[in-house]
């Protein structure tokens, strides 16, 4: 993808436009509007794809001797995003944990809840320190969260890291600003900590949280899209898949991730909408097996 708009200037840890502005042994150098540059390593550096002059997409952030450095891979996560980082080696100052670049983040003991056990995943936090532009990761994440509800409303949806397992649910974070709560008896799917998922929000509580759940709220809502589910199933499964009204709840949930109520619901939707056939052994798609009306 072309790329039309150089940024002002290099941001540490977050995704950056630069131009391709020199050459020279150790890499090519890209600079931003302000005259600042910084280095693509070799190792990055396609000199075909990459003349000078050339905008290039880039990730800034700093070498083991603290300079920035420019690569053209992602991390997990960005500077005030969250993510699910193993540890890889530990010192008595702290920990570092694999985020997805040859450097690893640096999880300072202050920053730690706990202490950390090679191999173990965590959920972290990236931020920057200001006075030594240096990333890290931390765990005390809750001061960070966002409590200005302005703009949130029930069913908008939002992306969410799940983060804890509590008596009722799991906590996540929604939009990497929000902090809020998945009921364990309104999720039919498969769900572990360091999970992203496509959430709604049911309500927009006083105390700064938001509750949510996997599906739209509305019946309507909730219909479509448990519909839709199906369908793409039966796409997936060569038009054919071996359910009726009488499957087993558990069967249902794990494969459609919906309630056996919600399920019996949405077939009868589908039926009487002529999208799919009912037999005896299972659900046939109407598309790939058109209804035989002499049946």
């Amino acid at each position: 993808m072309k790329n039309t708009i150089e940024d002002t200037y290099i941001k540490i840890g977050e995704a950056n436009v630069l131009k391709a502005a020199r050459e020279s042994e150790f890499g090519l150098f890209l600079s931003a509007q302000d005259g600042e540059e910084v280095l693509l390593p070799n190792a990055y550096v396609q000199k075909e794809e990459m003349p000078l002059g050339a905008l290039l997409n880039v990730f800034i952030y700093t070498d083991s001797e603290d300079r920035p450095v420019a690569t053209t891979k992602l991390p997990y996560a960005k500077l005030g995003e969250y993510g699910y980082f193993t540890v890889v080696d530990y010192k008595s100052y702290g920990a570092f944990v694999d985020w997805g670049l040859p450097k690893d983040l640096f999880v300072p003991l202050s920053q730690q809840k706990e202490y950390f056990n090679i191999g173990k995943k965590y959920i972290l936090r990236i931020c920057l320190d200001e006075q030594t532009k240096r990333l890290y990761g931390t765990q005390k994440i809750g001061k960070y969260f966002n409590r200005d509800m302005k703009g949130l409303h029930p069913n908008k949806e939002m992306q969410v890291l799940i983060i804890a397992k509590t008596p009722l649910g799991y906590k996540v974070v929604a939009d990497n600003q929000y902090e809020g709560m998945l009921f364990d008896n309104e999720i039919f799917e498969e769900t572990n900590i360091g999970d992203t998922k496509k959430a709604y929000i049911k309500t927009v509580r006083k105390d700064g949280k938001l509750d949510l759940a996997l599906q739209p709220l509305g019946k309507k809502a909730k219909t479509d899209e448990a519909q839709q589910k199906i369908l793409q199933l039966l796409a997936e499964n060569k038009g054919r898949l071996p359910f009726t009204y009488k499957s087993d709840a558990q069967e249902i949930q794990n494969m459609f991730q919906l309630s056996k109520k919600n399920f019996k619901r949405t077939l009868t939707a589908l039926i009487e909408s002529n999208q799919i056939i009912l037999e005896e052994d299972g659900i046939v798609s109407a598309q790939e097996f058109p209804r035989d009306e002499s049946r």
